[in-house]
């Protein structure tokens, strides 16, 4: 997936100038955006400030950290039980 140019805290205070009464073509020209661009960043991070965009990235961290645990458990429990069943 292609990275943005622009950081989630930079969409956030582009989606504020927004709601603060700014006209959104205006506002997609000025920071070289095209409109379906700042609708699909309007539903994803509507209503959301930098504090939870930082608790967000945490959550989402520690999720993928949980997940490569579980899949090394896993793996193990695998590789266990064919050892197991070999041995009978």
């Amino acid at each position: 997936m292609k990275k943005s140019r622009f950081s989630e805290t930079q969409i956030v205070g582009l989606l504020k100038e927004v709601e603060m009464g700014a006209k959104v073509g205006e506002t997609c020209r000025k920071h070289g955006i095209s409109e379906p661009t700042y609708y699909k960043w309007k539903s994803q991070f509507s209503g959301m400030t930098v504090s939870h965009l930082a608790q967000l990235r945490e959550l989402q961290e520690e999720n993928a950290k949980l997940k490569r645990m579980y899949a090394d458990l896993a793996l193990m429990h695998h590789v266990l039980k064919d050892v197991v069943d070999r041995k009978l």
